[in-house]
């Protein structure tokens, strides 16, 4: 199951691996949950797997550990933005999901947009604003949505609907993390659609139906929060369009291993469009891409495996790992 034209001799039974969650971010408590399925998955595949709790001193942790690979279960700032993936390069350990420059876009909404719609992705309008400008009255007409510029999990999502009175105001607020800018993208009507990408290719396309309407952070992790429909019910142009749109994405962002992109599809209108990529998606069994890869015939650890040895793999070829050693044996 390792990349394709690379041979990985070295077995994952008794391979040490860093899985890193948990971390600094607002969706700490997600990365958590990823984090435990991710380790147990990679314990019953025969790794040998140190549990790292991402903090401050991970460079410290990483260089006393001296892990075969890291499985990067983080979601969101730090852990998903090119940070930790800095880290990870300077100490030559390889390391699951995209690279420093990939994941510092995805996570960026504007430039990632920019990014995809200059390679013929499909994306909302809008831009960027300031929080108070947005506050003081509508910088554009409504409905539109209002959400950090570099957040994940829908954390502090709005959606300001026709005929509202006033812009949301929590913007604002002293309780605001997010950023002095926002983004503000037209709201477009209809459903909400994800697309894992897996080694490059789309697997399927999921309809997502929110409880509440909103596909926000509690119908993404509540009980009951959201069901999910796969294969999507799509008209079959909108279906392969999805498909072509989640590659040309991942694609653009120069992504690796696995990602989720995120679309909504007008079907009265017929609009589709990109919303954002995710580089390193939720991973419980029951989560998106998971569920995808499970429509193909891969079950959860068959995922997990691919992921690490994809890779460990890449490690072999950047000469950052070496195939053939003893497992648990240093890297470098």
């Amino acid at each position: 199951m390792g990349r394709p034209g690379v041979q990985v001799s070295l077995p994952l039974s008794g391979r040490h691996v860093a899985l890193l969650y948990g971390g600094l971010s607002s969706e700490r408590e997600v990365s958590l949950v990823s984090g435990r399925e991710c380790g147990a998955a990679l314990e019953r595949l025969g790794a040998k797997v140190t549990y790292v709790d991402a903090g401050r001193d991970l460079a410290q942790v990483l260089a006393r550990l001296k892990p075969d690979v890291c499985f990067n279960a983080l979601h969101g700032e730090w852990g998903e933005d090119g940070c930790v993936q800095g880290i990870l390069e300077t100490l030559q350990i390889p390391y699951t999901h995209s690279g420093v420059l990939a994941s510092a876009l995805a996570m960026d909404k504007a430039k990632a947009k920019a990014v995809m719609a200059a390679a013929g992705v499909t994306v909302p309008g809008g831009g960027l604003f300031n929080r108070f400008e947005v506050a003081a009255d509508h910088v554009i007409a409504p409905p539109y949505v209002v959400k950090p510029n570099a957040e994940g999990s829908s954390v502090g999502v709005f959606i300001i609907m026709e005929g509202a009175n006033r812009p949301p105001q929590e913007v604002v607020a002293p309780s605001w993390t997010f950023g002095e800018q926002v983004m503000v993208e037209p709201y477009i009507q209809g459903r909400e659609l994800a697309v894992a990408v897996m080694d490059g290719k789309a697997l399927t396309v999921t309809d997502i139906v929110a409880a509440t309407g909103f596909y926000d952070y509690e119908a993404k992790y509540g009980e009951g929060g959201s069901r999910h429909i796969l294969p999507a019910e799509l008209p079959g142009h909108a279906f392969d369009k999805a498909l072509e749109l989640a590659e040309r994405a991942h694609a653009a962002l120069g992504c690796r291993g696995v990602t989720r992109s995120d679309l909504r599809y007008d079907d009265i209108n017929d609009i589709l469009v990109l919303l954002e990529v995710n580089t390193q998606p939720g991973m419980t069994p029951t989560s998106l891409v998971p569920e995808q890869a499970a429509l193909k015939g891969v079950g959860f650890d068959q995922l997990v495996l691919w992921i690490t040895e994809d890779a460990y793999a890449r490690g072999v070829a950047g000469g950052i790992a070496r195939s053939g050693e003893t497992p648990g044996e240093s890297t470098r």
